[in-house]
């Protein structure tokens, strides 16, 4: 996962607003002075925005297995050894029982029964489903079909990155709010508001294999999905004036 963000910042002096293209082209930091009951509030808003990628961390393979024979029996038979021995090999492999899917289908074609089954497993470690599926194809041979996994993200990724979005957002804006009241002579005091103004997320495929650089995978290598988050918000600051401390 990668952390990518813009900081831009444009002080706007009294009585002028920005053009449509410096909104643009950055992001906009205004000093204003607020009357309250008593006392002139002096703050600055800034906004800041952050990017942050997430490659898929999930991944379901389709194990199936499947036999024809005279009687129900022998197809069922058949079948079911094999399918004992892909179960056995994920639990070798401290596959959790919830994360394993188990169908089995027995239907006749012609003077034929046909027994049909099919595992779906839903790994998180895809170096340990590279190891499984190499085990399967290695034992079974040609009675066993090992499909292409779908990788996905989970529910939890995905909350995560768009958290992980919000808070460099807010990182980043206090970083420039901080820089800004230097440059004017103040400090930064405690937030007053914080809002985020937009979020959004796009999805985009990742070659997954082999070949060197410059070199395109070969087809039959799936894409990783990548999700990307990003995050716009807007924060005041209240400000403290260091020079009139100094006299």
């Amino acid at each position: 996962m990668e952390s990518q963000s813009r900081v831009f910042a444009a002080i706007v002096p009294a009585g002028r607003e920005l053009s449509g293209n410096e909104k643009e082209q950055g992001l906009e930091v205004r000093a204003v002075s607020r009357q309250s009951p008593g006392k002139c509030l002096r703050e600055v808003q800034v906004t800041g925005t952050a990017e942050v990628r997430c490659q898929a961390d999930r991944a379901s393979v389709r194990v199936s297995v499947g036999n024809s024979k005279e009687s129900v029996s022998e197809a069922t038979h058949s079948v079911s050894r094999r399918l004992g021995y892909i179960l056995q090999a994920l639990r070798q492999h401290d596959i959790r029982e919830e994360d394993a899917s188990v169908r089995r289908f027995l239907h006749r074609d012609a003077d034929m029964y046909r027994m049909d089954a099919e595992v779906i497993v839903t790994f998180s470690d895809f170096e340990k489903m590279e190891r499984i599926c190499s085990i399967l194809l290695e034992k079974l041979d040609k009675s066993v079909s090992v499909g292409t996994p779908e990788f996905y993200h989970s529910a939890e990724c995905l909350s995560q990155m768009r958290l992980r979005a919000c808070v460099s957002a807010v990182e980043n804006a206090q970083l420039k709010a901080s820089k800004v009241s230097q440059l004017l002579g103040q400090s930064l005091g405690p937030p007053l508001l914080v809002r985020e103004e937009e979020t959004k997320e796009w999805r985009s495929n990742e070659d997954n294999g082999g070949g060197g650089q410059g070199s395109a995978a070969p087809s039959h290598f799936p894409s990783l999905p990548v999700v990307t988050a990003s995050s716009q918000v807007s924060i005041s600051f209240s400000l403290r004036d260091t020079s009139r401390k100094m006299r």
